[in-house]
């Protein structure tokens, strides 16, 4: 699952760039089957997704649901990791 696969993109004619619209996320409701994890030094978003979900690619996932903002991970952190990737797409 890509992305950016339902952004809209827009081409600008005289440059013959495409440019990516403003991608749109659901919030991802808490499940029952959620698993909590308690980051360790090390622990990067890429390395948990593909542990998780099999495809490192759906690192700004786990860190999206978890208000993270880079791929690291600080020591002692606690991460909500949702057990569906469904809300892992943009509108």
């Amino acid at each position: 699952m890509a992305r950016y696969e339902n952004t809209k993109r827009k081409r600008n004619t005289k440059s013959k760039k495409t440019y990516y619209r403003t991608t749109i996320y659901d919030k991802v409701p808490e499940r029952n089957d959620d698993m909590y994890f308690i980051a360790q030094e090390g622990d990067r978003c890429d390395n948990l997704a593909n542990r998780f979900y099999g495809n490192s690619q759906l690192w700004w996932f786990i860190a999206r649901v978890n208000n993270l903002k880079t791929n690291n991970i600080p020591a002692g952190t606690s991460l909500r990791i949702p057990i569906s990737i469904d809300n892992a797409k943009g509108l």
